[in-house]
């Protein structure tokens, strides 16, 4: 048996050799080991382990690890070793691996054998859970292993594992996980020296037995830690899980990961800083600075309007609230935001955007003032980055900062969101500088989008313009919804090679602040709000719609569905009511005043048409409501009718969702979303329409109207689960991770 390798001459060669030449490898458990600690110990780790190899070993079935790999705070293994060591297959694509597989299958007898051989063994309870080449039980005493039990498995040409004291696996003879990794070992023909193996349970110790480097994570089954005493090269842990692995890839082997720092200086570069909020925590700026709240260490980049032609930009301060934060202005007088935001991004890009080619108004001045606005963000940050940090660039509006701070700062990692949609490639075909916004964001190192659409819509427009390779790809589901919706796809890719660069690539929609939408609801002021309002709706139901003046919200679409729904269901009239609350654009934002004034003449004439002397129809207010008067709209009306022509996501119907949990009815909220918003696919209970169909959207307000309790409560806990598991945090920290936001 080979001497194992100490971890610390493990990890320091790798970084000699550099990733791409000798990369180390990590064979590791995942319950218990690599999904275990806490979210921030993990996102460190699937940074530390973005150049690695990883394996991972687990007693899992196929078909419960291919979820996993939809979290990106999870790394892409390179091959899986399941079912205990009797399933090894390829990361990519899950294809067995050849011949070790075809070794394993010949000396299982098969479940049906052993399970009837066993079967007189009656304090044996079969786990029933999807398993491949292995049969599984749970024991409830450690004397149901009798001597009688071993003979029928070595009988039947297997071995038999126990494990945590109540679990028992019969696996082929000669299988297990330590020996199916060796075996792959070999057949990759990787050294031995450069392995580590981590785990934390007794079906684990064969992968620390055959004289590999290891790491035993905090918390690990005592039966592990008595077979291990005195073992070399064996390091035992004191971080559970993720934690425990981090501390074993240190350098300093006294370490403890989680006292490390994250390291890597953090740029946001973002149109506007962080002085104008809006009054929702759920936008843009209050979902970044969480990430500096915890005293983070980075810069943010925005303009700050000058009222004259001053050309100096301020000079960065410190932010009072996130003291780790410098905000770095770059000064721009007020006629240059208007003709690069409110003309060209808004007349230009955003009508390509969100596919409505026919509003689309190209200017090539505008273009080079656009390019020129770009160039200077990237200068900023290109002074103001510290070797090897991450520079997260937000949005359409600095489509072409990458590629000037790619030329001005090659060591930097650049990351590119975009908080839109991402149209179709004959969409983004329509503009006349395509190529050259594509050779920018092809300088990144990843891009995320909100949804699998967008990433494939992504990949369509490169592939249309140059050669493209699709170097990894997943299925989405069940994170995401496949079918039956408009944005729906089955895969999406995440990572192409184009312009001689690999970039990564994934879906992450942004979450909502839940925890502070909780607190506001508790608020007595909003508290009070509530009862108010449910008084005045009394007997009716309220049906609520809360989105900004945009043709893209489908406002007027809206409002001709329920006119049509009262015109055709006279019954209705009366017993409901329509909340529509509309919020002004930007100061300056003059392309909606023509639909703003289509909205008063259709509001007016539906209370004319319809209304009585005590009861209007539609309750329309064209202004900006406080939050705390938002929160209580949502808590107080039954309905949530959002449908938007398009959206990138829609944060709105992620806030109703979360109020409507913190509340006590909060089971009898129903949610109405167009199929075309992003969060479409990820929002499981709502029912979805189309906003171009009037009568369909009529059939499901009317579906809404009727949907019974029982119906409406499962619905609710279904878009619960999915909004408070991925929360605005959870983004930050998985995007990040992905990103490569961990230390360099």
């Amino acid at each position: 048996m080979n001497t194992p390798q100490p971890l610390r001459e493990i990890v320091r060669s790798a970084a000699r050799t550099g990733p791409r030449a000798a990369r180390f490898t990590l064979a590791t458990d995942l319950d218990g080991t690599l999904l275990a600690g806490s979210q921030a110990d993990r996102v460190r780790l699937a940074a530390a382990l973005r150049d690695a190899r990883t394996i991972f070993v687990t007693g899992r079935a196929l078909e419960s690890v291919r979820p996993l790999l939809l979290d990106p705070v999870i790394p892409r293994p390179a091959y899986v070793i399941a079912d205990v060591g009797a399933t090894v297959v390829e990361g990519r694509d899950f294809r067995p691996v050849q011949p070790l597989q075809a070794a394993i299958d010949a000396a299982w007898p098969g479940a049906r054998r052993v399970r009837e051989a066993l079967a007189r063994h009656d304090r044996l309870v079969p786990q029933l859970v999807p398993q491949e080449r292995r049969c599984s039980y749970y024991l409830d005493d450690l004397a149901a292993v009798t001597p009688a039990l071993a003979a029928s498995v070595r009988a039947l040409g297997c071995d038999l594992l126990v494990s945590a004291g109540r679990y028992l696996d019969v696996l082929p003879r000669g299988v297990s996980k330590g020996a199916t990794l060796m075996a792959l070992l070999e057949h990759l023909g990787i050294d031995h020296d450069e392995v580590i193996v981590a785990g934390d349970t007794l079906n684990d110790l064969s992968m620390f037995l055959v004289g590999l480097t290891g790491v035993v994570v905090r918390n690990a089954e005592p039966a592990l830690l008595e077979r291990l005493k005195g073992a070399r090269g064996i390091r035992f842990a004191r971080g559970e899980g993720a934690a425990g692995i981090l501390e074993a890839l240190a350098a300093d082997p006294t370490s403890d990961s989680r006292t490390q720092p994250d390291r890597r200086q953090l740029l946001v570069l973002y149109h506007r800083v962080p002085t104008d909020l809006r009054r929702s925590p759920n936008g843009i700026i209050p979902s970044l600075l969480h990430f500096f709240a915890d005293g983070r260490v980075g810069t943010w980049i925005g303009w700050s309007i000058a009222e004259d032609d001053a050309e100096a930009d301020a000079a960065p301060s410190v932010s009072v609230e996130h003291p780790g934060l410098t905000i770095a202005p770059i000064t721009l007088p007020r006629r240059d935001v208007e003709r690069f935001y409110h003309r060209f991004a808004k007349e230009a890009l955003w009508p390509v955007i969100f596919s409505f080619p026919g509003r689309v108004e190209f200017s090539q001045a505008d273009w080079d003032h656009y390019v020129d606005i770009n160039r200077r963000f990237a200068e900023r940050a290109a002074h103001a980055a510290e070797p090897g940090a991450l520079v997260w660039i937000h949005d359409y509006n600095l489509w072409m900062a990458p590629g000037f701070l790619r030329k001005l700062r090659p060591d930097l990692r650049l990351a590119f969101f975009h908080h839109t949609a991402f149209p179709s490639a004959d969409m983004f075909g329509l503009l006349p500088w395509r190529r050259q916004i594509l050779d920018s964001l092809l300088a990144c190192d990843y891009i995320g989008f909100h949804v699998p659409r967008y990433v494939e819509n992504f990949v369509d427009v490169v592939a249309s313009d140059r050669p493209v390779k699709v170097i990894a790809r997943v299925q989405v589901e069940p994170r995401f919804i496949a079918y039956g919706c408009a944005l729906g796809v089955a895969s999406m890719a995440t990572g192409i090679e184009a312009n001689g660069r690999s970039v990564g690539l994934g879906a992450h929609p942004v979450g909502v602040d839940v925890a502070r939408i909780r607190a506001e609801v508790a608020a007595p002021e909003v508290v009070a709000r509530v009862a108010e309002l449910r008084r005045r709706f009394a007997g009716r139901t309220a049906i609520l719609s809360v989105e900004r003046l945009d043709y893209v919200k489908g406002q007027l679409q809206k409002l001709r569905a329920f006119e049509r729904l009262l015109d055709r269901h006279p019954e209705l009239r009366g017993t409901i009511v329509f909340i529509n609350v509309v919020t002004p654009p930007a100061a300056g934002m003059t392309i909606h005043d023509t639909l703003g004034e289509q909205l008063d003449l259709a509001v007016g004439r539906i209370n004319e048409r319809f209304g009585t002397m005590d009861w209007s129809p539609v309750e329309y207010f064209k202004c900006m409501l406080p939050f705390a008067d938002i929160v209580a709209h949502y808590a107080a009306c039954d309905i949530a009718w959002i449908t938007p022509l398009r959206d990138g996501l829609n944060l709105v119907a992620k806030e109703y969702i979360a109020v409507r949990s913190a509340c006590a009815r909060g089971g009898d909220g129903v949610l109405v979303l167009s199929e075309f918003a992003g969060a479409a696919v990820e929002l499981r209970g709502a029912l979805l329409t189309n906003p171009y169909d009037e009568a369909g959207m009529v059939d499901t307000l009317i579906s809404a109207l009727t949907l019974a309790p029982a119906e409406r409560r499962e619905c609710m806990a279904s878009l619960v689960r999915t909004v408070e598991q991925h929360d605005v945090h959870r983004w930050g920290e998985q995007f990040l991770a992905a990103a490569g936001g961990g230390p360099p």
